[in-house]
């Protein structure tokens, strides 16, 4: 818990050192055993976060919200990081991106899916990729095909939801907005000008940006 709360603290860097700082702690040893020793699986974890999201939110009306967020990095091991750009700071910045999968209802709203963006810069980087124990299975992939992955993950859960809401990343790319039962959901999909809406399985059409 003190893990996670360090986590959600509004510190400038967070390592093993300043979350251990921050959960009153004299040294980092606790923190670095639960992230290097202990025996836990993070698929896992984020299934039954989910189930206690579903439990306690979870309703037919449901809607699944699709978006990225940057966590700016001062260094250069962290697993996916390099300079991108980033709405965290508006600007192409030195972090990592995570593509992130959030359920909400009438009564209430939450994370309940998660995935790395690994750029080509480390997947094609044997080197790093070992220092960061990427297996040689993780492929690269796009910050949609992510999302879609996540979004088979909530089918394959029985995630109880009426819509899927994204902006223009999501909704024009193929590899996510496509592809679908014609009757699984609605979409809502924010583009440059405009609100895209249909059903899954159809791409809205790219919008005309404003000039």
């Amino acid at each position: 818990m003190e893990y996670l709360r360090g986590l959600l603290a509004p510190l400038e860097r967070k390592n093993g050192w300043t979350l251990a700082e921050q959960a009153g702690e004299v040294c980092p040893d606790g923190m670095q055993r639960l992230l290097n020793q202990a025996d836990w699986d993070a698929d896992a974890v984020r299934d039954e976060v989910r189930g206690f999201v579903l439990e306690n939110l979870g309703a037919e009306d449901g809607v699944l919200a699709v978006d990225e967020t940057g966590f700016i990095k001062k260094g250069s091991r962290s697993a996916g990081v390099q300079r991108q750009y980033t709405g965290t700071s508006g600007e192409i910045d030195n972090c990592q991106l995570g593509v992130f999968l959030a359920y909400t209802s009438t009564r209430g709203r939450a994370l309940i899916d998660r995935e790395l963006y690994l750029p080509t810069s480390w997947i094609e980087d044997p080197a790093r990729r070992a220092d960061a124990k990427i297996g040689d299975e993780v492929l690269f992939r796009t910050k949609p095909a992510l999302a879609r992955a996540m979004l088979e993950r909530a089918l394959a859960a029985k995630v109880p939801f009426r819509w899927v809401t994204g902006d223009e990343v999501y909704g024009q790319d193929p590899s996510c907005a496509a592809g679908w039962p014609s009757s699984a959901w609605s979409t809502c999909w924010r583009s440059p000008t405009s609100i895209d809406a249909g059903r899954a399985g159809k791409t809205p059409a790219p919008s005309r940006r404003s000039r």
